[in-house]
């Protein structure tokens, strides 16, 4: 088998790179590129190659943001931990019970509430948005 027949069997056949060709038969990677161009297959092949290149770079960039979805995740769930803990914390500390009382709310949600002379009382600003747990108003 000559040179020439090598070169095109291990190109279409065995589906070896041209500079792996060259370095397997010691002979130039610029002669194995006449060689392979000069066949009636390598425009096919050519795009062949190039949608299998094509198919694995979209797998390697799917697996990289899969990967960093999952990094992403990990991070948010360690954060609301840490901020669950630290709310409790903060609401036992700042309670002598299981529940706070109205004063130690306002005292945490100082910008929520406005002072109401009027009535005398605070009162919770409705611009911002209340949770079912915060009241509506609390006595001075």
């Amino acid at each position: 088998m000559n040179t020439k027949e090598q070169i095109l069997i291990s190109y279409y056949d065995s589906k070896l790179k041209m500079v792996e060709i060259a370095e397997q038969l010691k002979i130039s990677k610029q002669y194995v590129s006449k060689i392979v161009k000069q066949d009636t297959r390598y425009s096919t092949e050519k795009q062949s190659r190039k949608e299998i290149s094509n198919q694995k770079q979209k797998e390697r960039f799917k697996k990289y943001i899969d990967n960093r979805r999952k990094i992403e995740q990990e991070e948010n769930q360690r954060l609301n931990s840490f901020l669950e803990m630290q709310h409790n914390q903060a609401a036992c500390e700042l309670s002598g019970s299981n529940s706070m009382n109205n004063r130690t709310i306002r005292k945490w949600c100082a910008g929520a509430y406005n002072y109401n002379n009027e009535k005398k009382r605070f009162e919770f600003d409705n611009n911002i948005g209340r949770s079912y747990a915060l009241p509506k108003h609390i006595k001075n």
